[in-house]
């Protein structure tokens, strides 16, 4: 059997704190889906992947609706919405396990073996970071692996290297990402889900997703 990583030593948390502009400013987190809060369904699939041991939402606005979910509420330090890398920074001071998955909250399709894959990759290439890609359509309409760089498993021993990109000015993922030996993990195998890392950037591409539930 391939090597891999304990689940016990992986935490996930959910990205839940940004500004949700495509959506008008609302806060995407709490928006309905399939009967529950976005962030809500996203903290229950990755619970129900079984490849976490604990769970935790990052948001920076409405606290006490992200608390009553019954996981740990990590905000960021500074509240500027500095993009997701500001959400790994957070998550990485707070996370209490030798790893740190994150997903984003408006992606509610996300594969259940998500933790377990990127851990296999990450063992196996011996790299400090494990990143999704997924097949997207290029310029031409023809299907590309397309990074996903907000589905990342990374060693916490990153922490002072991230918060030192960051305080240079650091905000893309994959800038800070290529320093590191990295893993990229396709999800374009039979069995993968065509619909899986598509993500809702509008209400009416939330209900659209919704029908997948069904």
């Amino acid at each position: 059997m391939s090597p891999t990583i304990d689940p016990q030593s992986i935490t996930g948390m959910v990205l839940a704190g940004g500004r949700g502009l495509r959506m008008g400013g609302i806060d995407k987190g709490l928006q309905p889906f399939s009967g529950k809060p976005l962030a809500l369904h996203t903290l229950e699939r990755l619970q129900a992947g079984g490849g976490v041991a604990a769970l935790a939402i990052n948001a920076n606005r409405h606290l006490p609706a992200y608390e009553a979910f019954g996981v740990p509420v990590w905000p960021d330090a500074d509240t500027d919405f500095a993009g997701p890398l500001a959400g790994f920074l957070t998550g990485l001071r707070h996370c209490q396990t030798p790893y740190l998955l994150t997903v984003p909250c408006d992606t509610p399709l996300f594969p259940l073996d998500l933790a377990q894959r990127l851990a296999q990759a990450l063992t196996e290439q011996n790299a400090d970071i494990a990143l999704a890609s997924a097949p997207a359509p290029d310029a031409n309409g023809q299907p590309q692996l397309r990074v996903q760089p907000v589905f990342c498993l990374m060693r916490t021993h990153l922490l002072s290297d991230l918060s030192g990109f960051v305080a240079r000015g650091g905000r893309k993922v994959r800038a800070w990402t290529a320093q590191h030996p990295t893993a990229l993990v396709g999800f374009d195998q039979v069995g993968d889900a065509a619909e899986a890392f598509a993500n809702a950037n509008t209400l009416a591409e939330l209900q659209q997703l919704e029908r997948f539930c069904l």
